[in-house]
């Protein structure tokens, strides 16, 4: 992959890590249940941002 590619891999890792943290902390913390699914869509559209993302690489030959 490219460096560009890597370090957007890497930012949106980094986001989608703080919502499974978030959501961990909301379900502990016994939050009210629209903010642990708040942290649990904002957990699956990192991982969908992703895919999206090392797939777009792939495709367009990075």
């Amino acid at each position: 992959m490219a460096q560009n590619v890597r370090s957007t891999v890497i930012l949106i890792v980094v986001g989608t890590s703080a919502w499974v943290v978030a959501g961990v902390i909301a379900i502990a913390l016994s939050a009210q249940s629209k903010i642990v699914w708040t942290c649990v869509m904002g957990a699956g559209l990192g991982l969908t941002g992703i895919r999206y993302t090392i797939r777009r690489a792939r495709r367009s030959g990075l």
